[in-house]
């Protein structure tokens, strides 16, 4: 036996999961993304990765513009879908996410209850966690918090950054949904609510702003790490040097005593580069200064010399 499934999502996190649901034994009916967006100079259309995707495999595809559209609602009650599934789509009313006899399952980046939210991969990161995962759980009224049907632990690397984290969790968060689908089929998946798995405070995880990229000189160097790692590469990590904005795509925490004013530069003009926060020095690897390409630290400073302090 195998479901039929309706599939919802946008980015190219998603398009790994219907992928892994084409490739099994499950059927996908339909597809549903974003409207084609006006991007760039030019404001031409810009499709969605998950609608490149659909049309390349020929997959019904679905666009609405709102997701109450009585149109869209009765073409998606056509599909006689067993289960809908959402990989990184917009929020669904619940006429569209109560409609299948299975209701809608969610793969979630985090191991729920913790870092619910629009960013859970980047905040586990910036939080210095060893350990996260993903979740896949029914949807309910309230955000990222219906019953637990799957989890997967992944550990987390000490200088991973969360874009190489997200690479990861594509892949690994595409088998556990379909591990959870094989299961749903079999009748064999043990719903848990997620009050039951609560076993400290709650971190959450909002939509990251650019500001959040901002290294906070007061915060220690590993502090510092963490934010770097986390905000990698969206929407980037950045400081101030000599007026201008200097991003920061690769670092190193020194943990060290200095009298130095947080915020100030520190260099032999030749190999390396140390950004002076609370108790030690940022490293700096890769850079790029505004209006630059990006380089090492090595190339930035043969156009960028200061003057040790």
């Amino acid at each position: 036996m195998s479901l039929r499934i309706v599939f919802l999502g946008t980015p190219e996190f998603a398009t790994t999961s219907l992928n892994a649901l084409l490739q099994s034994k499950h059927e996908v009916v339909g597809v549903v993304t974003a409207p084609d967006k006006p991007a760039g100079r030019g404001q031409q259309l810009n499709e969605s990765d998950v609608k490149k995707f659909a049309v390349q495999h020929e997959l019904k595809l679905f666009q609405p513009e709102k997701l109450r559209d009585e149109q869209f609602i009765q073409e998606l009650k056509n599909l006689n879908a067993d289960l809908f599934v959402v990989v990184a789509f917009r929020m669904l009313p619940e006429v569209v996410w109560n409609m299948p006899r299975l209701g809608t399952l969610n793969l979630h980046g985090s191991l729920l209850p913790q870092y619910r939210g629009a960013a859970p991969i980047q905040w586990a990161v910036m939080n210095g966690e060893t350990e996260t995962g993903c979740t896949t759980f029914r949807l309910k009224h309230e955000i990222d918090t219906g019953e637990v049907l799957g989890q997967h632990k992944m550990s987390i690397a000490p200088n991973e950054t969360a874009g190489e984290l997200y690479e990861r969790m594509m892949h690994e968060g595409a088998d556990l949904l379909v591990r959870t689908l094989d299961l749903l089929e079999e009748e064999k998946v043990e719903p848990i609510a997620q009050e039951e798995l609560i076993t400290s405070e709650l971190k959450h995880a909002p939509k990251l702003l650019k500001e959040d990229g901002r290294v906070r000189l007061t915060d220690t160097p590993a502090v510092v790490h963490n934010r770097v790692r986390g905000v990698t590469p969206f929407p980037g990590a950045f400081t101030t040097f000599q007026g201008k904005t200097l991003k920061i795509h690769k670092g190193l925490p020194e943990e060290t005593e200095h009298s130095f004013e947080l915020g100030s530069f520190h260099s032999d003009n030749k190999t390396f580069l140390k950004l002076a926060v609370n108790g030690g020095y940022y490293n700096l690897i890769e850079v790029q200064l505004e209006g630059k390409k990006r380089m090492a630290v090595d190339e930035f400073l043969r156009g960028n010399s200061l003057r040790e302090e």
